[in-house]
């Protein structure tokens, strides 16, 4: 599957150097894999979660959150925040 924007990673670890190594670890476990449905990623993320339309990952042990589309029929997930957990329970999709 491949992710985008990497970008986002990027910034968000420079901003919060304790998530790089679990974002990094996401990263190359998403890339490294087809997935077709959420049962699938659920085998790999297990506490991965539909929120509206959205998938959202629970990255380094509740750390942070990305919120990603995932379009399984292209193997693409759009990375659209990262955030941290007090910024995510402050997010509405």
């Amino acid at each position: 599957m491949r992710a985008s924007p990497y970008k986002l990673l990027r910034d968000f670890a420079q901003k919060h150097p304790n998530t790089r190594s679990a974002l990094n670890h996401w990263y190359r476990l998403m890339t490294g894999r087809n997935f077709r449905p959420i049962a699938e990623l659920r085998e790999v993320f297990s506490h991965a979660n539909r929120v509206e339309g959205w998938t959202v990952f629970n990255i380094g042990g509740n750390t942070a959150r990305l919120i990603a589309t995932i379009h399984y029929d292209q193997q693409i997930v759009f990375i659209r925040h990262v955030l941290t957990h007090a910024e995510y329970d402050r997010w509405r999709p």
